[in-house]
């Protein structure tokens, strides 16, 4: 009777190792911080991918309140160590994700978190009917124009333009914004071209 029972328990044992195994793997750092955050600054699991992305820890928060639509984006490059100011040779990787990809037409307040070694900026540019993000040709200064520019954050703990948010410090701009489509890049040498760029819709 004992050795009839024995491979049930160990069938169970197994499962129930498996499933606590299963359950250890989803720990904090890829869920409990999500897309927008954990406790400690960091930006969390989401966007840090497969980890290659720096997640540098914030100096300084933006205001706890802003008019409007509050929308947060990341600003993120891959390195091993912290890069003297924002310029950066052709294809390295970098991404800017906002946390809304729609928001209402009205005051909007952008939140810019550079996670990244290098220093970043955040400027909003209308999109041209049809034309979708990342389609800019940057010039020879690694730029694209910004002919219509609506407003950026790019100083460092404090609101609108400055020479660039340094890394693990917040910018921030409030924006009034008509229904459109707008395309939010960091628009410091190559950084277009290497992806940081993701169109935002108004309604």
């Amino acid at each position: 009777m004992t050795t009839s029972r024995s491979p049930h328990r160990r069938t169970l044992a197994v499962l129930a190792a498996s499933t606590a195994l299963l359950l250890s793997g989803c720990g904090s750092s890829e869920l409990g911080g999500g897309m927008m955050g954990g406790d400690d600054g960091s930006s969390g699991g989401m966007l840090r991918g497969d980890g290659r992305y720096h997640d540098a820890r914030l100096s300084c928060p933006a205001p706890a309140t802003l008019p409007g639509t509050t929308v947060r984006v990341f600003l993120m490059d891959m390195g091993m160590m912290r890069a003297v100011g924002g310029v950066a040779p052709m294809g390295s990787p970098m991404r800017l994700v906002a946390s809304s990809r729609s928001v209402p037409a009205g005051p909007v307040s952008l939140v810019a978190e550079n996670r990244g070694w290098r220093a970043h900026e955040l400027v909003v540019l209308p999109l041209p009917d049809g034309a979708p993000a990342g389609r800019r040709v940057p010039g020879a200064d690694g730029r694209v124009p910004e002919d219509g520019s609506v407003g950026e954050a790019s100083a460092s703990c404090a609101a609108g333009g400055g020479e660039g948010i340094a890394s693990g410090a917040v910018g921030w701009v409030t924006l009034s914004l008509a229904p459109a489509r707008y395309e939010l890049v960091c628009n410091l040498e190559n950084h277009y071209a290497n992806g940081m760029y993701q169109e935002l819709d108004v309604r």
